[in-house]
Formats: C-alpha cells, structure tokens, sequence
C-alpha cells in the first residue's frame, strides 16, 4: 500500500512537471504557407508589383478562386500601420520592427517588409 501511494505521487508530479512544460512551449505565430482561408477579417489590399496582397492581422494572403492563401510578406511591400504588439529590434544599429516573424522598417509613415 506505501509503495502504490508512492507510485501515485510520483506519476501526480511528473504530470504536473509535464503540464508546466506544455505551457512554455513557443506557439507558431504565422500560419503556413498555403494554408487556404474562406474569410479573412477586414483584410488591406495592398498592390505591389501590379500584384493584389491582402493584409490582416499581421499574415498577408493571396486570393485564389473566391478564398484566401497565406503567402510570404513581399519584400518592399509597404503597410501603414502595424498592430501595437510588435516588437522593436534593434539590427546591426538598424531600428527594426518585428511581427509575428515578418521584419519591417520605418519608411517615412510606412513600414517596408525587409530581408534580415
């Protein structure tokens, strides 16, 4: 009976470490490309390159037959603005903004996708 009470605390903590472990694992923050979506939320259509993209929330899209595909941020492409929870980075001296893994810079009132 000692022995299966210790077995059980055992199993309880190490379930318990294994909870707190699952709670620090980094979530992916940008969808995979080409993941198709039917609707996206108040999307920004931005043309670059004689090209429409669509931008929301942060993850730029495609449309492709009346739907929505997660592409990768065009390198140039210029936003107005960029949600408050971006992060400020300072590059090789270079004041950069980053979110949800897509590199911007200050341009004037714009912020330009960057290569970093």
């Amino acid at each position: 009976m000692k022995t299966l009470k210790t077995i059980l605390v055992t199993i309880t903590l190490l379930g318990a470490i294994t909870v707190t472990n699952a709670q620090r694992t980094v979530v992916r923050v940008y969808p995979k490309h080409g993941t198709v979506v039917t609707k996206v939320t108040k999307p920004k259509v931005v043309v670059h390159n004689k090209t429409n993209f669509y931008f929301a929330d942060g993850v730029w899209y495609k449309a492709r037959n009346k739907k929505y595909v997660v592409c990768a941020a065009p390198v140039g492409i210029k936003v107005r603005r960029l949600p408050r929870t971006r992060k400020v980075v300072l590059v090789n001296g270079r004041k950069l903004y980053k979110y949800k893994g897509i590199w911007y810079k200050k341009s004037g009132r714009h912020f330009v996708v960057v290569n970093v």
